[in-house]
């Protein structure tokens, strides 16, 4: 069999997506497809530093993260880019012209930056850990390096962003609209010719609608049977759930791993 490159997203597809806990049939699963010497690496929209830890728990060396902006090999960061500077920039300036609170990562970690309070009037704070800097005379032209940018627009007022489809964006909570890589595609291509790998031979799977983008008709896409539809409609094929064992249930249909 030839070696295969196989590309997993995290939440709903090797974990209950309800409890966030890991499926344990998809880590047993890995270890086999380990053994059989084929690539197995992580592919998340999530920032670098919340993929590290999961990863290992998985026994995962190597990682797409930052939306295919953050390149892992082997445990060793290669690359992690930041937005588009020009366009993060004119993004936060019309937000805060339009009355939204702007929050700006300015790294790969839980800190962000704020020159005004107003996201947290309209929003409170952030349920996930964050470390709020907070400096009225800092510009955003000033922030060297921009990761993300959370701006507190509600779905229906998100329209009024004329310059939202700019940069890639995805809505995780009611209240406010995440702005960060939307390219996982990209970033599996990049690790691929980083690890000298064959293109024609990469699996990928996912269960949402920020796995659409690395649904290429050249891949092998697998959705979950929890996916959404749009994602199973785009798929080669459509396993199980996966807290019904859907890793474990589609890598034994196509003989990747023994039943």
């Amino acid at each position: 069999m030839k070696k295969k490159y196989f590309f997993f997203d995290i939440d709903g597809t090797l974990t209950n997506k309800q409890t966030g806990e890991i499926v344990p049939s998809a880590k047993e699963t890995i270890r086999k497809l380990k053994e059989k010497e084929h690539f197995v690496a992580i592919a998340s929209g999530r920032a670098y530093y919340k993929v590290v830890d999961f990863a290992k728990e998985m026994g995962i060396d190597n990682i797409v993260a930052n939306g295919g902006a953050a390149i892992a090999v082997n445990n060793e960061l290669v690359i992690n880019e930041p937005l588009n500077k020009e366009k993060a920039v004119k993004l936060c300036h019309q937000a805060k012209e339009l009355g939204y609170g702007v929050l700006i990562a300015f790294d790969d970690s839980i800190n962000v930056f704020m020159n005004d309070e107003t996201f947290i009037n309209q929003v409170g704070y952030r349920k996930e850990p964050t470390r709020y800097f907070y400096d009225s005379k800092k510009s955003y032209e000033d922030i060297k390096d921009i990761y993300k940018i959370y701006i507190a627009v509600s779905q229906e007022e998100e329209h009024l962003l004329t310059l939202k489809d700019t940069i890639g964006h995805i809505r995780f909570v009611d209240s406010y609209l995440t702005f960060q890589h939307d390219k996982k595609d990209e970033g599996i291509e990049k690790m691929i010719h980083y690890i000298d790998g064959d293109n024609s031979e990469v699996v990928v799977f996912g269960d949402d609608y920020n796995d659409l983008v690395m649904f290429k008709d050249k891949w092998t896409c697998i959705a979950m049977g929890n996916g959404c539809e749009e994602l199973k409609e785009k798929a080669n094929f459509v396993t199980k759930e996966s807290i019904n064992d859907g890793i474990q249930y589609a890598c034994q249909y196509f003989g990747w791993i023994e039943k």
